[in-house]
């Protein structure tokens, strides 16, 4: 499936293609505070496919415990959080869902880290809803 993604200014725009049937929601502490929610949605591009349209983001390399290092993508204006990857020569990228286009279209497959998921997390059907601004 082709998708369409920007960041929030619209100052990074990108295209790739995936498999819709790829998403993950990861539950870790550190894509909680890389993403500032209770976790990051991602899925995988075609290694290949992925193409920057307009923009540089800028770049920050986490390094993990296990010493693994990962280049983490966002809008230098807007701070958007647009994928990662390795940090030398990538290959592939992980792609932000939230900034995707076709979002609506794209349904999870799996998670991951769920021992850290946050407790209220596993279902929000009990909290009200308002469709818009009350």
């Amino acid at each position: 499936m082709k998708v369409e993604g920007a960041c929030h200014c619209g100052k990074i725009a990108f295209e790739a293609d995936v498999d819709p049937d790829g998403i993950g929601i990861c539950h870790c502490a550190d894509c909680q505070n890389l993403s500032g929610s209770p976790y990051r949605a991602a899925i995988g591009a075609k290694p290949g496919s992925f193409a920057l349209l307009r923009g540089e983001p800028t770049i920050y390399v986490k390094t993990a415990d296990s010493g693994a290092r990962r280049a983490h993508a966002f809008c230098p204006d807007c701070g958007s959080p647009i994928c990662s990857s390795a940090v030398e020569n990538p290959t592939s990228y992980t792609l932000r869902v939230g900034t995707l286009k076709q979002r609506h279209e794209l349904r999870p497959s799996r998670q991951i880290w769920t021992k850290r998921r946050l407790p209220w997390c596993t279902d929000l059907s009990g909290i009200p809803a308002i469709d818009g601004q009350p």
